[in-house]
């Protein structure tokens, strides 16, 4: 026998037995991550993925998706998003400047005339959260419009005579009215409601059957029940209206159907690369200072490796997503409890899977 072969053997058997077992450490370390946050399994909890190249190599289930008749979490089941609703508010935007029906650097008064200041705040300040404009998640009256159906020229009238925090360009400040903005502004310059928007451009095309804009009265299939911790006892969550958080934080989802969101940026099947760099740069502001922050996306890195990443929180609801563009690493946690952070749970399980497919190189 010639003496490469049982070199080569050896290496093959090396290589077939050393793959199961990577991920069976990857699996532990995630369960442990995951374990430290979601330990009550009577109570809510949450669904967690690690993709890799497009296939999902890791998924978990802990906790009930419905308290009152003790149903379990499966990766199956839909949650509100929160805020992960921003990346697909500004794709929508993207979309419509690669038709030609609008630019980012366009004034928002070129769309809504009687906006104040709004010759100097530009689609690309909301985007970005530079446009200083008052959020309307900050203001004391907002408890008086949480329960009404509001039109998005309503909502936008609920905060625009508030006076600025700063000058458009100057500062970065996390705003939910600029992406109230950008709904209205899809819906301006599209004709469509900017749920129909959302649901035809880009669920129906990415293949996304799972998700939906936020209703606590339509029925929708495999929905996971939202909770609040009031002391020791877990209680159903506060009902809001939806037209209030709308393009801010308004869209439900499930793991498999965010994964085919991730694969539709991935391949370009709804912006061109022009359009999706525009997404994924950092920028910065007037004074040339940087923000960690793309169009609907936060820009950073893990121990060096940049990643794009974006959470949300809504009543009831928490998640967080990281994207490791470099190893085409893509991690999602989906919470059920907004007592139950996954910002961390999915940046640790982040890090640990970038450095666990490294070692399987």
């Amino acid at each position: 026998m010639p003496r490469k072969l049982p070199v080569l053997l050896f290496l093959l058997t090396c290589s077939l037995v050393c793959r199961p077992l990577m991920g069976q450490q990857l699996a532990h370390q995630a369960d442990s991550i995951i374990s430290t946050v979601f330990s009550d399994p009577t109570g809510p909890g949450g669904v967690f993925m690690i993709a890799h190249k497009g296939k999902v190599i890791y998924q978990k289930s802990a906790g009930k998706a419905n308290l009152e008749l003790q149903v379990d979490l499966r990766p199956e089941h839909v949650f509100q998003l929160g805020s992960m609703t921003k990346q697909f508010t500004a794709v929508a935007v993207l979309m419509l400047e690669q038709e030609g029906k609008l630019k980012t650097t366009d004034p928002i008064s070129a769309y809504i005339p009687d906006y104040p200041n709004g010759n100097h705040i530009t689609i690309h300040h909301l985007l970005t959260h530079t446009s200083g404009i008052r959020d309307f998640t900050k203001m004391k009256t907002i408890s008086t419009i949480a329960n009404r159906e509001l039109t998005p020229k309503m909502m936008v009238d609920f905060f625009k005579d508030e006076p600025c925090d700063f000058a458009p360009g100057e500062k970065f400040d996390y705003n939910n009215s600029g992406y109230v903005l950008l709904g209205y502004i899809i819906e301006l310059v599209s004709g469509e409601t900017f749920e129909h928007f959302i649901a035809k451009r880009i669920f129906e095309k990415a293949g996304m059957t799972d998700s939906y804009y936020c209703s606590d009265r339509k029925v929708i299939t495999n929905r996971a029940y939202g909770y609040h911790k009031k002391g020791p006892e877990y209680v159903n969550k506060t009902v809001i209206s939806y037209s209030v958080p709308y393009a801010s934080g308004a869209l439900m989802s499930n793991l498999k159907d965010m994964l085919k969101w991730q694969h539709a940026l991935n391949t370009n099947l709804l912006l061109n690369k022009e359009e999706s760099e525009k997404a994924f740069r950092a920028y910065q502001l007037n004074n040339g200072t940087p923000i960690s922050y793309g169009y609907g996306w936060h820009i950073r890195d893990i121990n060096g490796t940049p990643d794009r990443e974006h959470g949300g929180s809504i009543f009831g609801y928490k998640s967080m997503g990281v994207y490791i563009p470099g190893e085409d690493i893509y991690v999602l946690a989906l919470s059920n409890c907004d007592c139950n952070s996954p910002t961390k749970v999915a940046q640790d399980i982040a890090g640990m899977a970038l450095r666990t497919l490294r070692k399987q190189k």
